[in-house]
């Protein structure tokens, strides 16, 4: 039996369950890891500045690509507090990353040593499991479990702690012979899915919801396939976009208190039956009146993991299954009724759908200066096409741009959904562009998320990653502006200073180009929207050039309330700014408006 290392073992084991990319930031505690991996080869390391942006280039690893599971590493104490951010993330989206970290010797985890933490303690609640492995021999069984879990059932992350003594005992372990575990996903019966089916038949306004889940199960193509054959409209959500194409007939737009269309939350509350695949009931969509999204219609729901099923309100009937699996069989138990003429005519409910996304639209085309951010969205959609794949995370530029942007593929709006922290959006861009060096990516940031983790700019810079980064700028942490409004308060949330090394700036403060360009980036600043749409060609055209990652920064008016409602109610949404009522008023809207 070949002899190694155990941290040698791990890196065979990570090899052959498919990786061969990993982001972290070595230290001594994980050392003996990294030089298996200098001696192991085959995956490729990207040295992060943070490890906490290591553990979201991991994130945007995985989401960019079907199978790919990022990894992260770091080395003891704060490197794996530094990554609980992203395994918060990772876990509450059902995203499947591996954290591994390193850790004081076995002998001294109880003697407070230097950089010693229980991270699997700390790590538990965020995970899907979380270890610290004390014996050697249990080095590939644990790696092995680890890759086990996370395809497993709803997909999610685990970590792994590695204490230094551990990593260098050497362990009997045969690469060749190892095997990944089976894994399982709950799947529907025929019975169950005829159950489902029945429900779609009795309704007069049916609606399918389309989650997460249908893209971590890979099975966008099933779920179009499928609303096409009974022609039923289709609701994304957040985490769902791009399962069904923008511009598709049965594209009903989304749903929510926040990230959602007035014409999607228009056809909804006129349904009379909802078919939720892959999704979760999540609060920024349902709302809190869970009465008004509720009330009048019966629900089927779908889900991968059983407690899911009536955790926000008890669905009329609900089916654990993975996506993929329910799909198919939806579609098989469809086409045998459409074969014996018994499937509704829901085409005059469809075009009902499509009429209110012809109507009920937001008005996106201003002239104002400074910008107003509608027109910036309108411009991303003249100067970013179909293929582009778009990273964002939280506050009202990813609000906004729910609203305003279209999106055609899976996979192609990598967005942190439920935890939103602030600074993801850079490494996840990063991570998704390694993952996928074809597909054009554009970032999307306000200043605050820009400002958090800035520095993996660099990171981009020395691995020649080239992606449009859009921030949109109003000096402001907008979001909270707005929430604090119903209480009247405005405070702690204005980012505003004249600085003094760039006094053309006036009160907008930090100079997010002088940073850029000093982290080895080239950045744009645009203060008239009719110079937006060649700042996007010109940044286009710089990254390809340098291959790194350019900054288009748009200069914004200081307050702009983004459409959302004040009672978390999705049948009560304000709409702060104007209306379109004219064609000029929408002009990259899917349908013109009429």
């Amino acid at each position: 039996m070949p002899r190694m290392t155990a941290a040698r073992a791990a890196v065979e084991i990570l090899k052959r369950e498919g990786v061969t990319n990993a982001f972290g930031v070595p230290g001594a505690a994980i050392n003996p890891f990294y030089k298996a991996l200098k001696e192991g080869g085959g995956i490729d390391h990207t040295l992060a500045r943070h490890v906490e942006g290591a553990s979201h280039m991991a994130e945007g690893y995985t989401r960019a690509k079907a199978g790919n599971i990022g990894v992260c590493i770091g080395t003891s104490g704060p490197a794996g507090t530094d990554m609980i951010t992203g395994l918060y993330s990772a876990i509450a989206d059902s995203i499947p990353i591996l954290c591994i970290t390193g850790q004081a010797p076995v002998s001294k985890l109880h003697k407070e040593d230097f950089q010693a933490v229980d991270i699997a303690s700390i790590a538990k609640p965020v995970t899907k499991a979380a270890t610290t492995v004390l014996e050697a021999a249990q080095v590939p069984g644990v790696f092995q479990q680890a890759f086990h879990l996370m395809r497993s059932g709803r997909p999610g992350p685990v970590l792994i702690d590695l204490p230094i003594d551990v990593q260098l005992t050497e362990i009997e372990f045969d690469p060749e012979t190892y095997e990944p575990l089976p894994v399982y996903k709950p799947q529907a019966t025929r019975a169950q899915a005829e159950k489902a089916i029945r429900f779609l038949l009795e309704s007069e306004r049916p609606l399918i919801v389309a989650g997460g889940g249908i893209i971590n199960a890979d099975a966008s193509d099933l779920l179009v396939e499928f609303a096409e054959l009974v022609n039923v409209p289709v609701i994304s959500t957040l985490m769902g976009w791009g399962t069904i194409p923008d511009d598709h007939e049965l594209a009903a737009g989304m749903v929510g208190v926040q990230t959602a269309h007035r014409y999607g939350n228009a056809t909804f509350l006129e349904s009379d039956f909802v078919l939720g695949i892959g999704n979760r009931w999540a609060n920024r969509h349902t709302g809190y009146n869970l009465e008004a999204y509720t009330k009048g219609r019966k629900f089927v729901h779908v889900d991968i993991e059983p407690t899911q099923l009536g955790k926000i309100f008890a669905p009329d009937y609900g089916i654990a299954s993975d996506a993929k699996v329910a799909l198919e069989l939806f579609i098989e138990v469809a086409k045998e009724l459409k074969a014996e003429g018994k499937l509704p005519d829901f085409s005059a409910w469809a075009a009902s759908a499509q009429e209110r996304k012809s109507t009920l639209q937001r008005r996106t085309h201003f002239d104002n200066i400074p910008i107003k951010p509608q027109r910036v969205y309108e411009e991303m959609n003249k100067a970013f096409g179909p293929e582009t794949r778009y990273v964002t995370t939280i506050g009202l530029s990813q609000i906004a741009a729910a609203q305003f942007l279209h999106v055609y593929r899976p996979r192609h709006w990598i967005n942190c959904g439920q935890a939103g922290p602030l600074g993801w959006t850079i490494p996840a861009a990063i991570g998704a562009a390694t993952a996928d060096r074809e597909t054009p990516i554009v970032a999307l940031s306000g200043d605050y998320d820009f400002q958090f983790m800035i520095e993996e700019l660099a990171v981009a810079a020395q691995h020649k990653v080239p992606y449009v980064h859009v921030l949109v700028n109003n000096a402001y942490l907008g979001l909270i502006r707005q929430a604090q409004a119903g209480l009247d308060i405005n405070f702690q949330v204005n980012l505003e200073f004249e600085n003094i090394n760039t006094p053309e700036l006036g009160v907008y403060g930090v100079d997010h180009v002088k940073v850029a360009e000093g982290l080895g980036v080239k950045a744009i600043r645009v203060e008239d929207p009719n110079k937006l749409g060649e700042a996007f060609e010109e940044a286009k055209k710089l990254a390809q050039e340098f291959q790194v990652p350019v900054v288009v920064e748009a200069i914004l008016e200081r307050v702009t309330n983004i459409a959302m409602s004040k009672t978390v109610d999705m049948s009560n949404v304000t709409e702060f700014e104007e209306l379109a009522t004219e064609p000029g008023h929408a002009p990259t809207a899917i349908r013109p408006l009429v």
